[in-house]
């Protein structure tokens, strides 16, 4: 059943975009006169999660690749690399000049004089989860640097401009946005039948089966794609030709928990204390939560820094917010909710 596995990851970047065709062509724009051997413009991708924002990046900077004969490129993940040195390293580990850096003992001063003094070809840097840095002074940094465009990725404008200082919102204030909304039901299923087609044999899922998928993954490009890598992984192991309704009863709560297990996993240490207590004591106020989480780190982040994490917990749905200031309390999100 299963011809290609690879087009079922979620990192797959497709040849063909699906409904994305205006958000795909604002970053084009943003990103044009790199052609033309001009700076592009810092781009914005707005929206929520599962919203195709970054297979749009990649897609996008892998055109300009195509099109420009001496260009660099590199994509950071903020979630994974969020502090200012591991960000300067990874851009600098993209045009091979991290030999000599050693991680404990190489000046954080040091990397950002390697990258301005930098001099080759155009650079595009995607910096995806970019609300997860801890240090966003390296934004500034980067927008400074010359021969460097960067592409930011976050879920909501407010939160990340909330973090920012002076300085850094009015140099990022005039960036090119590029807004996602959720997939419309009839998108999604359009989106699962490309990657069913490209990866699976003929007529091993139909669209009653589509839509069912698109409908249990309300809009999430990734949890649907994920529903249906369990179900062709199901009926792979059952020795089936088609996937049917009964494989899908089994695989959509399979694939919902293996998006929420995979987003889990990527928390660092302060955001999994926040939400292990919370999956412990079931719903609470802020101000519990924070005593709690207080009592059980030896350096505790500000209200406001667990206010973020919450924020994006809440946004990758790991958890409910409920009510607003005083009234508000938070909870572990429960399978199918």
């Amino acid at each position: 059943m299963i011809n290609d596995a690879r087009v079922l990851q979620p990192e797959f970047i497709p040849q063909e975009i699906e409904h994305r065709n205006q958000e795909t062509n604002v970053l084009s724009n943003a990103l044009k006169p790199i052609m033309d051997g001009q700076p592009g413009e810092t781009s914005l991708l707005l929206g929520p999660s599962g919203a195709g924002k970054t297979c749009i990046a990649q897609f996008t900077v892998e055109r300009l690749r195509e099109n420009v004969l001496d260009i660099n490129t590199q994509y950071i993940n903020c979630w994974q690399d969020y502090t200012r040195f591991r960000v300067l390293y990874r851009i600098l580990e993209g045009i091979d000049q991290t030999m000599d850096i050693h991680r404990r003992s190489t000046p954080r001063d040091e990397l950002l004089t390697r990258l301005q003094e930098y001099d080759g070809p155009h650079y595009v840097v995607i910096l995806d989860e970019v609300d997860q840095l801890e240090d966003k002074s390296v934004l500034y940094d980067l927008y400074r640097t010359r021969k460097i465009t960067m592409v930011l990725i976050a879920n909501r404008e407010e939160d990340l401009f909330s973090m920012f200082d002076e300085r850094l919102t009015s140099r990022l204030h005039g960036s090119v946005r590029v807004e996602f909304e959720r997939y419309h039901l009839d998108e999604l299923v359009a989106i699962l039948a490309a990657r069913a087609r490209w990866g699976l044999s003929e007529s091993a899922i139909g669209n009653q089966q589509l839509a069912l998928i698109a409908d249990a993954a309300a809009g999430d490009a990734r949890i649907g794609i994920s529903i249906l890598r369990n179900a062709a992984r199901l009926a792979d192991q059952q020795s089936r030709d088609t996937i049917s309704n009964e494989i899908l009863h089994e695989a959509v709560p399979d694939g919902r928990e293996e998006i929420r297990r995979s987003t889990a996993d990527k928390l660092r240490e302060h955001q999994r204390v926040l939400y292990e207590i919370l999956l412990e004591d079931g719903e609470m106020s802020p101000g519990d939560l924070y005593d709690e989480y207080c009592e059980q780190v030896d350096e505790p982040k500000t209200k406001r820094t667990v206010r973020n994490y919450l924020q994006k917990m809440e946004q990758y749905r790991l958890i409910v917010a409920q009510g607003e200031k005083r009234a508000r309390t938070y909870r572990p999100r429960k399978e199918g909710t």
